[in-house]
């Protein structure tokens, strides 16, 4: 703190010295200072002070111009997808088209329950060829098919290595297509045998036209060969043919 308080007053006194009128003598006393040490006395020496500390900050200045804008960068990564909005207003209802061709005209439709017949009766019969029962029935389209079956009690008795065949016709004939619908059933030997079953004989037939169709369910021999047996339909229980109209199989 001393040494700078000496500074101070050398400085001063330079300064004085200097507003002095100049001195005509020749100054002897206070020749040029080796080094760059300029004004250096004899009798008192100047010495430079030391640097000074760094001054504050100065005051902000004006804020300049903007600069030109830069070129444009690559475009980024696409960003995940956003929630979903809200639903937006409906918009309002278009033109009305214009009215499109006739379409073709479709298949009648054919529920089983549309068309259906059922014949019953209670006989005991003991023919062994022939015709059975009669059931009449109106076919209401052309292009479909008859379902049909037997429901009743039948039965083969008195020989051995004999058989029966019952089966169905469409006004006379036998079912074609996809085949006859009837039911075989033989006996080998005739020891103690008179057995009397309930049976079933069902399927279907297509190709049947239109209208009337008679129905007749029969007994006859066996086209195995064997001989013809003792037949029996009906024994003390109902007899049941049904027929229902039906829209043809898939092919």
């Amino acid at each position: 703190m001393l040494f700078v308080l000496i500074l101070s007053l050398m400085a001063a006194f330079c300064s004085a010295k200097d507003k002095k009128p100049p001195d005509t003598k020749p100054v002897s006393s206070c020749p040029t200072c080796n080094g760059g040490q300029t004004g250096m006395w004899t009798y008192m020496t100047c010495v430079p002070g030391a640097p000074g500390a760094p001054g504050r900050d100065g005051a902000k200045g004006d804020l300049g111009s903007p600069g030109k804008a830069g070129t444009q960068g690559p475009r980024g990564a696409d960003g995940k997808k956003g929630a979903k909005g809200e639903p937006g207003i409906q918009g309002s209802a278009g033109q009305k088209g214009q009215r499109g061709d006739k379409g073709d005209r479709g298949t009648p439709r054919r529920a089983s329950h549309m068309n259906w017949k059922e014949c019953t009766w209670k006989k005991d019969d003991h023919k062994d060829s022939g015709l059975i029962y009669n059931c009449d029935f109106v076919k209401k389209y052309p292009d479909t098919s008859l379902h049909v079956y037997y429901d009743g009690n039948i039965g083969i008795y008195n020989c051995a290595g004999c058989c029966s065949r019952w089966y169905f016709s469409f006004n006379g004939a036998e079912c074609s297509s996809p085949g006859t619908i009837d039911g075989a059933f033989y006996m080998r030997t005739s020891t103690n045998h008179n057995l009397h079953r309930h049976r079933h004989i069902e399927g279907h037939c297509n190709n049947i036209q239109k209208g009337k169709v008679r129905l007749g369910f029969w007994v006859g021999k066996c086209v195995t060969g064997h001989k013809l047996a003792d037949a029996y339909t009906g024994w003390h229980s109902r007899n049941r043919i049904f027929i229902e109209e039906v829209p043809k199989a898939q092919q």
